[in-house]
């Protein structure tokens, strides 16, 4: 999400804040998309990005409450060294998607999230939890093949996206 505002010059922030750009402009439209309650406890906690921005890309997802099922396997995650224990944030994040059987994360983090190196682990950890994984991706890997077909030719789009078989995505 923030990677959605961040307008520092430095390469890779750039790179990230235009990628996620353009993604949420020519993307979002395929995915049902979702937040959680852990995003809006992160902005009170204070950001130094524009929160008014931020809510007005919230006020467009489906908010996913944190509930005890939620933060079992937050826990879990980071008991099982999934997932770093000194900040909860990315194990939540993940939590969530996981118990909701939300299809796609979306993160730019790939040290804790967006790794391939951690794909097995939570795919073991989750099948101890009795949960689905979700896919765990950068925007730049989530992309429609079919995307620059026209919306109204459902011929083209026949189970790829349209209203009726749209993915869900967390951001």
């Amino acid at each position: 999400m923030s990677a959605l505002l961040d307008e520092r010059k430095d390469p890779i922030r750039f790179l990230r804040h235009e990628s996620s750009l353009t993604w949420w402009r020519e993307q979002r439209q395929y995915f049902d998309l979702y937040t959680s309650e852990a995003v809006f406890f992160e902005l009170a906690k204070g950001s130094l990005l524009d929160t008014a921005k931020i809510l007005a890309y919230l006020d467009q997802m489906i908010r996913l409450p944190v509930n005890a099922d939620v933060v079992g396997a937050a826990v879990a995650y980071q008991e099982q060294l999934l997932m770093p224990r000194e900040e909860a944030g990315d194990a939540v994040h993940l939590a969530v998607a996981s118990v909701h059987e939300i299809e796609y994360l979306l993160t730019w983090n790939c040290r804790h999230l967006a790794n391939t190196n951690k794909l097995r682990h939570l795919q073991v950890v989750n099948r101890r939890l009795g949960l689905l994984s979700p896919f765990l991706l950068t925007p730049d890997m989530l992309l429609r093949e079919d995307a620059d077909a026209n919306p109204s030719d459902k011929s083209k789009n026949k189970g790829k996206g349209n209203d009726s078989d749209k993915g869900d995505a967390i951001a």
